[in-house]
């Protein structure tokens, strides 16, 4: 399995918000931190805000911030609102699964499983414990860090 782009930007542009809360975080410095575009990091900070887990600050000392506190957003849940759109296999892909096999085949009940598992784990992750007591992290995401 491979995770999409935006969903290890969603991941990066979440862990800076957590990182340098309370205060804003502006896109462009994002961006810095992260090793991103910020074309691409605009796409995926819209997506963010969308689903509750950013709230975006237009204006002078605009930026984004966490919309909720760390401990209320897991990884799972970030990950299901970036990858439900990518099919898993060819036979998640509803209309579009051509396969041939796919009336008797079984093994997507067990790649079902599988994804489901994989979810759970994920759920059991908040952005809080991937992000608080983390000086290692800390340091390279503080919005005032000069790039390395």
């Amino acid at each position: 399995m491979r995770l999409t782009v935006r969903t290890n930007l969603a991941m990066r542009a979440l862990m800076t918000c957590a990182i340098n809360a309370p205060e804003t975080v502006r896109r462009a410095d994002i961006a810095r931190l992260c090793n991103g575009s910020e074309a691409h990091f605009g796409l995926v900070v819209n997506k963010l805000a969308q689903a509750g887990f950013i709230e975006t600050l237009r204006g002078r000392g605009g930026g984004i911030r966490l919309a909720r506190p760390p401990d209320e957003i897991t990884v799972g849940q970030v990950f299901r609102v970036f990858e439900a759109g990518v099919p898993f296999a060819e036979c998640f892909a509803g209309g579009e699964n051509l396969c041939p096999i796919k009336g008797a085949c079984r093994l997507r009940g067990t790649l079902g499983r599988a994804l489901e598992a994989f979810y759970r784990e994920l759920d059991d992750v908040t952005l809080a414990e991937l992000t608080c007591g983390n000086d290692p992290l800390a340091a390279l995401l503080l919005a005032t860090a000069e790039p390395a």
